[in-house]
Formats: structure tokens, C-alpha cells, sequence
């Protein structure tokens, strides 16, 4: 009885010493992962136990509606924010805190108003040991990407919300992030800039082919964008359904147009309009 509670002890702990190559090609990992906010009558359960893969390379959209737990998700994979229960795995091993292999960017830019454009985006470098000469040369080199070389000087407040937005991503760029965590970023920008940005994240997704985690209530931007749309419930959010698009490897624009894009476009707008639906009806009963 001993030496086999201490066989299945000896071989829980193998198998938590090597997640890794259990999960080959997985880059994180929820595992079972709830959230509750508060305590007794006044708490919210916001998600249901999840568990979900993200494949090394994969461009992955969490699509729901409002209050469905998506945030929370990519907060808790930040380590922004604890799992109720489960556990959050990157490469293996638990998350435990805030990271640099993580980089994040918000629904506003998030910029430091004082520095300029160029110090802006060396700031991580700097943080993370490299020389200012270092840093600002890499900074240089994403702002390029991002096409705001010639606006290094700039102060935010001189740029358009589209604009700052680019500086943001170039922010997180330039720390060589492994993931990177985008939370609907480009929700307050006008129609026109935002499919210019889609188009341009598209390209440096393409050529960088870093594990990307983006937010949107856009149906339409997690078509063209990912490789899996996952599509959440109300809340508590769970996972309702997942699509494997293959548009985010087509460099045409108008791949939107596309028969097979309009299809799978109008079964996720019929499996969120119930959640939408739902979410209303919890809004309104508060």
C-alpha cells in the first residue's frame, strides 16, 4: 500500500517535473482554469473551468461577448491576475507572475507622455540590461517595422490614436517577446485606420510568426487575423466552439469577400448572437 501511494507520488511528480514534452509544440496552456471575483452572495463567477492549447507560432482570437471572461483569460496568462482554480502553463511551467517572454498591449497605448516616441520603445530594452545605444537601436529597428521611423521625436500627444497604437506594439516588440498578448487593441480606432492595422499586424505576424493571444468583439478581424478563433460563451465564460480559418496566411485584403469567408463568418455570428443575447439579458437583471 506504501510503496504504491509512493510509486503514484514519485510518478506525479516525473510528470510535473517534465510538462514539456508532454506538451510539444504547445506554447501555453490552460489547464482547467475558473475565475471567481469576491466572496459569498456578492461573488461573480466570470469563467468556467478552460482548457485550452496554444500552439507554438499560432495566432489564436478569443471572440465573445462583453463580460464573457476574455480579458481575465489573457490577464491570468499575463500574470496579471491568479486562477481561481487550474493552473496557466508557458513552455511547461506554471505562470506565476508578470513576465518579459510575455508582452502585452492594451486598448489604449499605454505610452509614456514625457518621452518621446523613440525613448518610448527603448524603455524595455533598457529595463531588460541592454545599453541605451542598444536599446535605441532596437528601438529604431521596430518603429521601422511599424512604419513610424520618421516619427522617433514625436511626443504622443503629437500622434493620431492609430499612431500610438503602432508605438504600442512596437513596445512590445522590441522586449522579443515569445507571446504576445494583445487586448483589442485597435477597439477605439476609426473603421479605415483599423483595417490598415490589421493588415500591417497580418505582415509582422507573417514575418516574426510570434505566438500571438488577441482579444476582439470583431468577427470579421479574427477571420482575417488568426489561425483559431476560440468563441466564448456568456458569462460564466466557457469555450462554445473553436474554427481553424486559413485566411491569415493570404496576403490579399479582399480574402474578406472570399464565399468561404462569408460562410464561416455568419456561423460564428450565429452562435455569438445567442451569447450576445444572454449577456444582455444578465445585464439587465442586475
Amino acid at each position: 500500500m506504501e510503496q504504491d501511494l509512493a510509486g503514484r507520488q514519485q510518478a506525479k511528480q516525473a510528470a510535473q517535473a517534465a510538462p514539456a514534452a508532454q506538451a510539444a509544440g504547445v506554447k501555453a496552456r490552460f489547464e482547467e482554469v475558473s475565475k471567481r471575483f469576491g466572496s459569498g452572495s456578492d461573488a461573480v463567477q466570470a469563467l468556467q473551468p478552460i482548457s485550452l492549447d496554444i500552439a507554438e507560432n499560432a495566432f489564436v482570437c478569443l471572440v465573445g461577448p462583453s463580460g464573457c471572461g476574455k480579458t481575465t483569460l489573457l490577464n491570468i496568462l499575463a500574470g496579471f491576475e491568479t486562477a481561481t482554480t487550474g493552473r496557466v502553463l508557458m513552455d511547461g511551467r506554471p505562470v506565476e507572475g508578470p513576465d518579459a517572454r510575455r508582452g502585452v498591449v492594451f486598448q489604449q497605448g499605454a505610452l509614456f507622455t514625457w518621452m518621446n516616441v523613440l525613448d518610448n520603445v527603448a524603455f524595455g530594452p533598457i529595463a531588460t540590461g541592454k545599453s541605451p545605444s542598444q536599446a535605441r537601436a532596437i528601438a529604431s529597428q521596430f518603429l521601422d517595422v511599424v512604419g513610424l521611423a520618421s516619427f522617433a521625436r514625436r511626443y504622443p500627444y503629437e500622434l493620431s490614436g492609430g499612431m500610438q497604437q503602432r508605438v504600442g506594439i512596437a513596445r512590445a516588440l522590441a522586449n522579443d517577446p515569445e507571446i504576445l498578448l494583445m487586448d483589442e487593441p485597435f477597439a477605439a480606432l476609426d473603421a479605415q485606420t483599423r483595417e490598415l492595422l490589421q493588415e500591417e499586424i497580418k505582415r509582422i505576424w507573417q514575418n516574426t510568426r510570434k505566438t500571438v493571444l488577441w482579444i476582439t468583439h470583431s468577427i470579421e478581424e479574427a477571420l482575417f487575423l488568426a489561425t483559431d478563433v476560440v468563441v466564448m460563451s456568456a458569462r460564466p465564460g466557457r469555450i462554445k466552439a473553436t474554427f481553424r480559418p486559413q485566411f491569415a496566411h493570404s496576403e490579399d485584403p479582399a480574402v474578406v469577400a472570399s464565399a468561404d469567408f462569408m460562410r464561416m463568418k455568419a456561423e460564428i455570428f450565429g452562435l455569438l448572437r445567442g451569447e450576445a443575447l444572454a449577456a444582455q439579458r444578465q445585464e439587465e437583471a442586475q
